[in-house]
């Protein structure tokens, strides 16, 4: 995928300044959280047409994808229902509301019977939290697409706990660890 346009940009910019002078993203400038997210866009592979953003915070990265990725049906997730009020508000101000939703509530309480070809995750939890809370709503053959700290090799998730619940790591790339779910949870 191509970075964003200067028009994505400014929307994005504009849209995104809001979560973060309300307190609900960090101090980062939003362009640079914005760039930084673009690895999200890029890491969903073209076939892909559904994702889930778990733990969405102020919407980064899932509202970076749903303008960065146009052909992609979302939802984004976060307990928090104040963060969620905002992320819905900017979801319509970018007029994503036909393709994006946004659910306010526990992952571990979504419904099982609907399962995403991508979830990404930035700070959701440690790899087996992760993995575990993402095994029952991605697809076979899907993938968790996760933030990695600076110069991770993604050693993280190569351990028993998150092969337990179906996946394998393929890599990290652009600090992003794409793991593909290759068993049904057991």
């Amino acid at each position: 995928m191509s970075r964003p346009s200067e028009h994505q940009l400014t929307i994005l910019i504009d849209a995104l300044g809001e979560a973060q002078r309300i307190g609900m993203l960090g101090p980062t400038p939003v362009a640079e959280a914005i760039q930084r997210a673009w690895a999200f866009v890029d890491a969903i592979p073209d076939q892909a047409r559904t994702f889930i953003d778990l733990g969405t915070g102020g919407g980064i990265p899932g509202l970076v994808i749903a303008v960065g990725r146009p052909e992609l049906a979302g939802l984004l997730v976060d307990r928090r229902e104040k963060r969620i009020d905002l992320v819905a508000r900017l979801i319509g101000r970018l007029g994503l509301r036909d393709r994006i939703e946004a659910w306010a509530g526990d992952v571990a309480d979504l419904p099982t019977d609907r399962t995403w070809d991508v979830a990404t995750s930035r700070g959701f939890g440690s790899p087996a939290y992760t993995a575990g809370h993402a095994a029952p709503l991605v697809s076979p053959g899907g993938l968790l697409l996760v933030t990695e700290p600076p110069d991770s090799n993604g050693e993280r998730w190569m351990v028993e706990d998150v092969r337990q619940q179906g996946f394998e790591l393929e890599g990290v790339v652009e600090g992003v660890a794409r793991l593909r779910r290759v068993t049904p949870r057991s």
